[in-house]
């Protein structure tokens, strides 16, 4: 997944928190006031130099680079336990203001990991989330017999040449190898954790991180199961399509006709995104657009910088002002041929105002083109918020900023490519292609939704305890086949901890973030092409030229994180409420074609 780079984030993976000095006297609303004035100015100061230097080690990667980032991450760290610890203290203050309340919330929920007070707490947390990151970059598997890396392992489960036997290899050995040794010190650091988030006044951690979304924690958990149940019938469709090619395919010995998939035959270790397998499964001719997008910009004589200038573009013709001249003398496109440098592809702003830039190492290909249209949504994000007071300067939840570049990239349809000089009116294709598109962002959109929602379905269990340490694993796979229909390839012991050969579970990252931005991207898609008087169908929209979308989008995006996001979402939609209704919508034709597929076959397992 593509990323937004906010400077904190980067010192918040590890963050634990340690004690804070004794409270002599009753806190005041003044005091409150004070340490929130005091802690934006601090940490805007703060993240400047943070993110000059973490631009530096990405972009120029050396020992000396790595040593300046990891000394100025740890400080941010620092910084950040201090304020909510301190935040914690002035919650149950009488007479807070609205603005001061959430202020402090968003510091008191801005750790991932809290440690309890207890003497020596914090330095065992921080070693345990620290050795379990460092064990599943050092995560190996096999293949054939020979140990395969993590990234060639990830690459060769899409391998549609690979043979039942060899993808079951793959993934039964980077489970047993990567997960299953993290087991102990994973529990143990969810108690340790568990304690901290209660010193900051949460239940467990899971309830810290669903409080995180202007809405009790339970209400949150209602909210995302409720937006599961509008496209399930959708994913539910997807799944039977599938399953019935793979059983084509393989034979009823390996993938039978009824019953959950088998994990490792979705081109995925994770079987998380299902577009590797395409090919097993495309109706015959449906899939060829008739153009590719890297040919196209390759014909016109297009390069790297050419294609940032189109992404630009299409921000410029919603009526949002140019990019800063500092984005193209600061930003890095290309990777260096004299210097190694991070070249996933990122969005950043540097100075909190309007030094933003993007860092890629952009081809000539159509997914790049896609990306640098992704990512600049993330930098005209961070310019339009940028008078916010520091603690804003955000997303309004955690699922807006990849969704808001997600949306517009929903808008790269063969009009906007017409539109733009790239593609000849004559070569747009026609609506009979249109089955094969949609199936092919299926596979990848639809397909995730029901993993984006479980990984964290199973944190908050084994954080609230109700899925304890010797059922780890048993749960996990419970809650695949409950919510994505599949099953590992082969039975699993006890005591395997197959959730630890997920790189976000090891890494403490929360994931409902990104099921949020697969759903609100179709959402704030629909609401555009409303606004833009489209009438056709939702998929072949594109709103590029249209400066009323362009005003109403860049009002929400002003908000930041400054009000609750049911304000920033009906500022752009209308609606108060996160809905699925419109990725139902945009894949409506492909769910009738599908339908009539599927007539026959058994639903579900």
């Amino acid at each position: 997944m593509k990323s937004m780079i906010s400077t904190l984030s980067l010192a918040l993976s590890l963050a634990v928190a340690t004690p804070a000095a004794a409270q002599t006297a009753a806190p005041t609303v003044a005091d409150a006031e004070a340490f929130i004035a005091a802690a934006e100015k601090d940490l805007f100061d703060y993240t400047v130099e943070a993110s000059q230097v973490n631009w530096v080690n990405s972009t120029y990667i050396t020992e000396d680079t790595d040593a300046m980032a990891a000394r100025i991450n740890a400080v941010g760290t620092e910084k950040m336990v201090k304020y909510a610890l301190e935040a914690a203290k002035y919650m149950n203050v009488g007479g807070l203001s609205a603005d001061t309340r959430r202020k402090l919330d968003i510091l008191r929920t801005g750790l991932v990991l809290p440690a309890p007070t207890t003497p020596g707490a914090a330095t065992e947390l921080n070693q345990i989330a620290t050795n379990l990151q460092s064990q599943y970059g050092k995560g190996r598997g096999t293949l054939n017999g020979k140990e395969i890396s993590g990234s060639d392992i990830e690459a060769e489960m899409g391998n549609v040449e690979r043979t039942p036997a060899e993808l079951a290899e793959m993934w039964m050995s980077w489970h047993n190898q990567v997960g299953a040794p993290m087991k102990d010190d994973y529990a143990k650091m969810v108690g340790i954790a568990n304690e901290g988030a209660k010193e900051l006044g949460f239940t467990d951690v899971g309830a810290m991180w669903r409080s995180g979304y202007d809405m009790p924690p339970e209400e949150f958990a209602k909210t995302t199961e409720r937006l599961w149940q509008e496209v399930k019938p959708l994913y539910m469709a997807l799944h039977t399509y599938v399953r019935s090619k793979l059983n084509e395919k393989y034979g009823d010995a390996i993938q039978p006709k009824t019953g959950p998939i088998r994990a490792d035959l979705l081109g995925n270790m994770w079987a998380q995104e299902w577009g590797n397998i395409y090919p097993l499964v495309a109706p015959p001719g449906t899939g060829d657009l008739g153009y590719d997008i890297g040919e196209l910009l390759e014909a016109k004589g297009k390069g790297p910088i050419d294609m940032v200038k189109i992404g630009e573009n299409f921000y410029s013709s919603l009526g949002m002002e140019p990019l800063p001249e500092t984005f193209w003398t600061r930003s890095m496109f290309t990777k260096p041929a004299d210097r190694e440098v991070v070249c996933h592809a990122s969005a950043w702003d540097i100075d909190n105002k309007d030094d933003i830039r993007i860092k890629m190492c952009i081809k000539v290909n159509a997914d790049d083109f896609v990306t640098i249209h992704h990512e600049l949504g993330h930098n005209y994000y961070q310019r339009a918020y940028n008078e916010q007071p520091f603690l804003y300067l955000n997303g309004a939840n955690d699922g807006f900023h990849e969704a808001i570049g997600d949306f517009v990239a929903l808008s790269i349809t063969p009009q906007y490519l017409v539109d733009i000089d790239l593609l000849d009116k004559a070569k747009v294709p026609s609506a009979d292609k249109d089955i094969g598109l949609l199936l092919r962002q299926a596979m990848d959109k639809v397909a995730f939704l029901p993993f984006g929602l479980l990984i964290d379905r199973w944190r908050w269990g084994v954080f609230d305890g109700s899925i304890q340490p010797a059922d780890y694993n048993k749960a996990w796979t419970d809650l695949r086949t409950q919510y994505q229909g599949i099953v590992p390839p082969a039975e699993r012991p006890a005591d395997a901890f197959d959730p630890g050969a997920k790189y976000h579970i090891p890494g403490n990252t929360p994931y409902t973030r990104y099921f949020l931005a697969r759903v609100l991207q179709f959402q704030f898609y629909q609401a555009a092409c409303k606004q833009a008087g489209w009438k056709g169908p939702l998929h072949r929209c594109s709103f590029y030229g249209n400066k009323a979308v362009g005003e109403k989008l860049n009002a929400m995006l002003e908000m930041g994180a400054s009000k609750p996001w049911p304000d920033a979402l009906e500022a752009f939609t209308g609606s108060r409420e996160m809905s699925g209704k419109a990725m139902a919508a945009y894949f409506a034709p492909l769910k009738k074609w599908l339908d009539e597929q599927n007539k026959g076959k058994p639903t579900g397992w």
